[in-house]
């Protein structure tokens, strides 16, 4: 089975607009085969790769779908083995839908959830990073210029930062709850404003990554309270520019 189109990055999702979005496409294809015990309880899925060579989609639609699917309950990721069908009745542990998440009003709203999260998340991580954890968000960073130099996506090392982040805290629940909002909760795929020159977008997308070298700077150092004070000024900087591009939309 193919879901078309085949989008070529996380713009392209972003940008399907009314269309039914691939994501729950893929969601409702995934769950048709657990309802129907095709995929029995604890019978293992394939793996990401196979999915996006399968359904002919991109690697964020796939961790999207399953983010969802463990929304409700019906699968669970053991981290670095698989993601599995749940036992029948088992409860979702967050009921938060990020299809909900549809307009830059919704994405404000969660903006605000994020200065709360992530601002912790920073300070944990400046305590707890280790060496080759600070190397993996370091090099989200190089990916995040380099494809701001060659004007190609930059929200999939955008959201490799944050979530290196989380997963610096060595706590689960904070990186599960950042994979389940997903690419949703960087504020540019919500951006509907008309396009503004290229040359002042690479300066605003430069002027992010600053801001997360900031942050990463605090980690390194080990200054919770720096990288706490670092991570909320970003937020609240995203929330300011998307806040803009809202009332330029107008």
């Amino acid at each position: 089975m193919t879901l078309s189109p085949d989008p070529s990055n996380d713009a392209a999702i972003a940008s399907l607009g009314t269309r039914r979005s691939l994501t729950a496409q893929l969601v409702d294809a995934l769950r048709a085969q657990i309802d129907s015990k095709e995929m029995k309880p604890g019978s293992r899925l394939a793996t990401e790769a196979e999915m996006v060579q399968r359904f002919g989609v991109s690697r964020t639609v796939v961790r999207e779908a399953l983010s969802r699917l463990q929304a409700a309950g019906l699968v669970e990721t053991r981290h670095g083995i698989g993601t599995f069908v749940c036992e029948a009745g088992a409860s979702p542990l967050l009921t938060l839908d990020p299809a909900d998440v549809a307009g830059s009003i919704d994405a404000l709203a969660i903006l605000e959830l994020r200065i709360s999260l992530e601002t912790e998340c920073a300070g944990l991580a400046a305590t707890r990073c280790d060496a080759a954890r600070l190397a993996t968000m370091r090099s989200a960073l190089a990916d995040f210029a380099q494809s701001v130099g060659k004007a190609t996506d930059t929200i999939a090392p955008d959201l490799r930062f944050h979530m290196e982040i989380a997963h610096a805290t060595n706590n689960r629940y904070f990186v599960e709850i950042m994979e389940h909002l997903g690419t949703r909760m960087i504020p540019r795929t919500r951006i509907t404003a008309t396009p503004i020159p290229r040359d002042q977008y690479a300066e605003y997308l430069m002027r992010v990554n600053r801001e997360h070298e900031q942050i990463a700077d605090a980690i390194e150092r080990g200054d919770a309270d720096s990288a706490r004070t670092a991570m909320r000024l970003h937020l609240i900087n995203s929330r300011e520019r998307l806040r803009r591009a809202q009332a330029s939309s107008n």
